[in-house]
């Protein structure tokens, strides 16, 4: 059984957004440092692991892939590194405190995506609650594990002390 249109929309939009917020922790875990990197590195794995899990949710739905759209969140996390954020040629601290936020974002609509199909699986068979609560409970936890590691960057970015003379 096929799946209706507005859901392989909704399902390959969310797959883009998986693509695109991979490719953004494979970023920042490369650019991390100690207990920061060890933790987005962790989060990574587990990242890959829920758009593996989405993956094969669309083909339990027989939602076919938009290619097109997973290549545009490629693209898209390739267009955000083209940030200023108070210096050119080398990486900015503030960097880190960006790239976090984008990371919890990323997980908050993931988790919203997932809670989305959660509450779809009362009327759709094909859906797994197990694997849903599973998913919905992990992007919860990655959630307050980003948050823990943007609050603390974001007292040493942020802090008089860290502050170049004359901005």
């Amino acid at each position: 059984m096929k799946t209706l249109p507005l859901f392989g929309i909704y399902l390959n939009d969310h797959l883009a957004g998986a693509t695109a917020g991979l490719e953004l922790f494979r970023r920042a875990t490369g650019s991390a440092r100690g207990a920061t990197q060890e933790a987005l590195a962790l989060l990574t794995t587990e990242v890959q692991q829920d758009r593996d899990a989405l993956l094969g949710l669309m083909e339990q739905l027989g939602a076919p892939v938009r290619h097109y759209k997973v290549v545009g969140g490629w693209a898209l996390e390739k267009v955000g590194r083209l940030k200023v954020n108070g210096s050119l040629v080398r990486r900015s601290p503030l960097s880190d405190l960006v790239e976090l936020e984008a990371l919890l974002l990323a997980v908050q609509g993931k988790a919203a995506g997932f809670r989305s199909l959660r509450r779809v699986a009362a009327t759709e068979p094909r859906l797994d609650v197990t694997l849903l609560d599973h998913l919905v409970d992990r992007a919860e936890r990655q959630a307050e594990t980003l948050e823990e590691l943007r609050l603390t960057t974001a007292g040493r970015v942020l802090a008089p002390s860290a502050q170049p003379a004359g901005q």
